[in-house]
């Protein structure tokens, strides 16, 4: 069985700058795709190239939002034809296998595999396999407790093996109050300098979230400052493909949790509100981009990429890092050698697309937005299981991360390498 099949990011992307597969697929029956992020699913295209055949489980969600990451994917790197396209779309859909949630699936080669919610994206899963007398849990990747629209992952009930992310094995992340608090400060700043806030948020997964949470957020401030200051603040979703992940969110509101769906029956509409602007033609980007370089007005922009390495956020990064009255928020995983990870780190100029600017806008990283679990959840994760797995294997994180996580595990008796 292989799992996932994703391209490299950041400094990997640099050592591995090949993507065509460089392994055999001799004797691999299936594959299980984890969820669609594109470092999970986008050299699936190159996978096909070279010769698999075998079917493609994922959960019913991934398999309606797929279509749109590898779209992206092969406009990036095979061709932008749009016949080609869907040629390449119409054949990878023809070995997709949408499994329920909880359900085995016997697989050719005497494995049994089941999916489980990991809570991470909408669709995203962690995968129990049976096979020669053991279980073999793969965790994809877990997404912390609390985060806005899904449920959290619930440990398995016992693994021989686990193969388990480690990206935030290291650290912890704050609570949600906490998180909502420093958000609203960064908010209130914008509204008294009519400056503009930069959220670079991948288009699946972060954009949702944050559009669920600004959308409590502003109502809170509207309440306690007034309607009336709130009027001119514009949130702009400079994301045509995160418009489109939006409406699949939407339609797929049954795999929501509790809190949102609670919303849902009041007659809220987490993920629409007064004051959103989407922003579609790259003529419509060019304009806003020059509109909040040249007027003060506040504004929240959401924009991709996540890690500022390419993307609508660049253009606004390099009109607007200069300018003091610019916050840039990051919520999520800013990989080694990105320019978020840059800014990030203090720098005082950094390059954005090959070309350099000077810092003076306030930077803010609010890691408890990542969709990733912590140290805590990541350790929980494992402890929680009734039959604890003989050996872990750490994955999918820095060596100081899986380190740290190590660490961690070894204190309450469990063995990783």
């Amino acid at each position: 069985l292989l799992i996932d099949c994703g391209l490299f990011q950041g400094e990997d992307a640099r050592r591995h700058p090949s993507l065509h597969i460089d392994f055999s697929l001799a004797g691999i029956e299936a594959l299980i795709l984890t969820h669609a992020h594109i470092d999970h699913v986008g050299r699936l295209p190159y996978l096909m190239s070279a010769g698999f055949r075998g079917p493609i489980f994922c959960s019913k969600p991934t398999a309606q939002i797929l279509p749109l990451m590898l779209e992206d994917a092969l406009k990036i790197g095979f061709t932008r034809n749009r016949h080609l396209i869907q040629a390449w779309l119409t054949r990878i859909g023809e070995y997709l296998r949408p499994l329920d949630y909880g359900v085995w699936q016997e697989v050719e080669g005497g494995f049994r595999v089941k999916l489980k919610p990991a809570g991470h994206i909408l669709g995203s899963a962690y995968a129990e396999i049976d096979a020669e007398g053991k279980r073999v849990v793969f965790s994809g990747d877990l997404g912390a407790p609390y985060a806005p629209l899904l449920y959290a992952p619930k440990p398995p009930y016992r693994a021989d093996w686990l193969v388990l992310e480690s990206t935030y094995g290291d650290r912890l992340h704050e609570g949600r109050r906490q998180r909502r608090q420093r958000l609203q400060q960064v908010l209130e700043r914008t509204l008294e300098n009519a400056g503009t806030t930069l959220i670079p948020a991948f288009s699946l997964g972060r954009t949702q979230e944050l559009l669920y949470e600004l959308n409590a957020l502003l109502g809170r401030l509207a309440r306690e400052k007034g309607p009336s200051r709130l009027r001119d603040v514009e949130v702009i979703v400079d994301s045509p493909l995160a418009a489109r992940y939006t409406r699949i969110y939407r339609d797929c509101s049954r795999f929501w949790d509790g809190e949102a769906r609670q919303r849902l029956r009041a007659g809220d509409q987490p993920l629409v509100f007064d004051n959103l602007l989407t922003v579609d033609s790259h003529r419509e980007h060019e304009w806003t981009v020059d509109y909040l370089r040249q007027r003060g007005r506040p504004a929240i922009v959401l924009a991709g990429s996540g890690m500022c390495t390419g993307g609508r956020i660049v253009n606004y990064l390099q009109a607007l890092l200069g300018d003091a009255r610019t916050d840039v928020v990051f919520i999520g995983y800013q990989g080694r050698g990105t320019p978020g990870r840059a800014l990030q780190a203090g720098r005082k100029s950094v390059t954005v697309d090959g070309k350099r600017c000077a810092v003076r806008a306030q930077v803010h990283t609010l890691s408890s937005y990542s969709a990733h679990a912590d140290q805590r959840n990541l350790v929980g994760f494992v402890t929680g299981m009734r039959r604890r797995p003989e050996e872990v294997v750490l994955v999918h994180g820095e060596r100081a991360a899986q380190e740290g996580l190590r660490r961690a595990l070894a204190q309450v008796g469990v063995r990783a390498r």
